[in-house]
């Protein structure tokens, strides 16, 4: 079946799957339609092959002459670097340098095959986050997109995309940021409105660590001198109660009641 509908398409990208959700341009855009496509990772060439190379046939469902996408990168295909503010750095371009020395510091060679970008995380003294996607990946979403004769709007990472959704609920206040997706977490704290620190590591069965237990592993790392009890989550598991241990909860996955959450990183 076909599915019909208008505007912007918002695609999450995942080892094996992609998330689709169409969406009405207007004052609260609400999804039109959506779709899960699973697709079979096990012979591809690399970990997002197979997710790239079922664009194409994802795209033929929805039957729009002039469609816009964005697509939202699994945080498996991303990596971050959180970089102090630094009053030296007067222009984009020293930010953007010294992102590409971070990786390359920490990485090697490889991170000469990355596409790097900055984004700033509040006011002009802030820290700022840095984060590179593999070039061959970039440009196989390019190719997959335009060839379906659709327009790529953007390409975000999902620790971006979620944060603009939980930005709100954050504000001022003291925070971890957990977003959670099959076979990884992605961790962020936020003291006082400030970044201080961006983890993501595997995570392939939930049962091994509690969330508690990464937080407190965490906040030891981090030598925390008072605990963060406030967590903030994105996630595509159910979250059956707002208190685990001494942490509170805060859900803010879109559509969460809906029974939606295998399409988290897709909705807005």
């Amino acid at each position: 079946m076909r599915v019909l509908w208008r505007d912007h398409l918002r695609i999450g990208l995942g080892s094996k799957w992609l998330a689709l959700a169409g969406y009405r341009r207007g004052l609260r855009p609400t999804p039109s339609a959506k779709e899960i496509v699973v697709v079979d990772s096990a012979d591809a060439s690399g970990p997002w092959q197979a997710a790239v190379d079922a664009l194409p046939a994802a795209l033929a469902l929805w039957d729009r002459p002039r469609l816009d996408v964005t697509v939202v990168l699994s945080n498996h295909f991303v990596r971050y670097a959180l970089l102090p503010w630094n009053a030296t750095l007067k222009s984009e371009a020293e930010w953007l340098a010294l992102a590409r020395h971070r990786f390359s510091s920490v990485h090697g060679p490889l991170a000469e095959e990355w596409v790097v970008r900055v984004a700033e995380t509040g006011g002009r003294e802030s820290p700022r986050i840095a984060s590179a996607i593999d070039q061959a990946l970039l440009a196989a979403i390019e190719e997959g997109i335009a060839g379906a004769g659709a327009s790529l709007v953007s390409v975000q990472p999902y620790l971006m995309a979620a944060f603009n959704r939980m930005r709100p609920m954050i504000g001022n206040a003291s925070s971890w940021l957990v977003i959670e997706e099959p076979g990884r977490l992605t961790l962020a704290l936020i003291q006082g409105g400030v970044w201080r620190a961006i983890r993501s590591r595997r995570r392939d069965d939930p049962r091994h660590l509690t969330l508690p237990e990464v937080l407190e592993r965490e906040s030891a790392l981090l030598a925390l001198e008072e605990p963060c009890t406030r967590v903030v989550i994105h996630t595509h598991l159910t979250v059956d109660t707002p208190m685990h241990g001494a942490y509170e909860l805060y859900d803010v996955t879109p559509d969460a009641a809906a029974g939606d959450r295998e399409l988290a990183m897709a909705l807005e």
